[in-house]
């Protein structure tokens, strides 16, 4: 297949250069099909001993099987494989917000993503800081499986940056997306072209996959996680209840998305994001 990333050159020369020079090729790896596009890619261009795999587990939050998805990978590859984990998580995060700020919405948004922040890429920089620093890699190339297809947002995102916040006098940190410019299929394709299965979710009917209930999830997914992972659903719907702020972007309840209800439940006096009023 045709790499379709760059239009003149792929990886950029900057990169090779890192690479040629003993960087460590840092691959995210949620379990999802573009992480696994991503290293598939990866794989082509780096060595495997500068290579490491990185998972952050979001715990009962994410897919069953995600972890152990992203590490058969890994493995597979002959590459080191680490998991992140954050000391809390998202219900936690979630319930603590409310007790402290009832007044303020409870869940992290499309614009704050601490879900993001505190659970994925904090304990993820916290992992490779460590690993780099063990196996003696002064240059990291920390790379990520956002694609443009994916959202406006995502679309206007910066492909290659250095880190100034990771960097030190003792360590160049660099982030890269290299499928930034992937579409879906090519992403399908890379997956089929390298002989491997994708999480058992998307046969599922999953466009994405990471959290089972993901604030920037479609109404498919959602609706597949409530029907496979009930219990989970239920603590969702529960904090909704108890918060009065709903979880998803939609500013719509898990219920009103999925059409899944629980009982005891009701959606009346349902707040959103917003800040209610004064």
């Amino acid at each position: 297949m045709q790499n379709p990333l760059f239009e003149t050159q792929w990886p950029p020369d900057e990169v090779q250069d890192l690479i040629r020079a003993g960087a460590l090729i840092v691959s995210n790896h949620s379990g999802g099909k573009d992480s696994q596009a991503m290293l598939i890619e990866l794989l082509k261009i780096s060595p495997a001993a500068q290579m490491l795999v990185v998972h952050a587990s979001l715990g009962e939050m994410e897919w069953p099987g995600a972890l152990e998805h992203a590490e058969q990978q890994a493995r597979n590859a002959g590459l080191p494989f680490v998991v992140a984990r954050a000391n809390k998580t998202l219900l936690g995060m979630v319930e603590a917000r409310f007790d402290s700020r009832p007044d303020v919405p409870s869940w992290p948004s499309a614009q704050h993503r601490q879900c993001t922040s505190d659970l994925k890429r904090g304990p993820i920089e916290r992992e490779v800081r460590r690993y780099a620093k063990e196996h003696g890699f002064q240059t990291i190339i920390n790379c990520v499986g956002l694609r443009a297809e994916e959202s406006p947002r995502r679309a206007k995102a910066i492909t290659w940056r250095k880190n100034e916040t990771n960097t030190t006098q003792s360590r160049a940190w660099f982030d890269w997306l290299p499928i930034h410019h992937f579409n879906r299929d090519q992403v399908f394709e890379a997956i089929r072209e390298a002989g491997q299965e994708l999480h058992p979710a998307y046969g599922l009917g999953n466009d994405r996959l990471s959290c089972v209930f993901c604030i920037l999830a479609n109404s498919n997914d959602l609706r597949n996680g409530a029907v496979r992972n009930p219990e989970l659903y239920q603590r969702y719907v529960e904090l909704e209840q108890k918060t009065g702020y709903t979880m998803h972007q939609s500013r719509r309840s898990l219920p009103e998305i999925t059409g899944i209800h629980i009982d005891g439940c009701s959606q009346e006096g349902q707040r959103t994001h917003e800040k209610k009023p004064e």
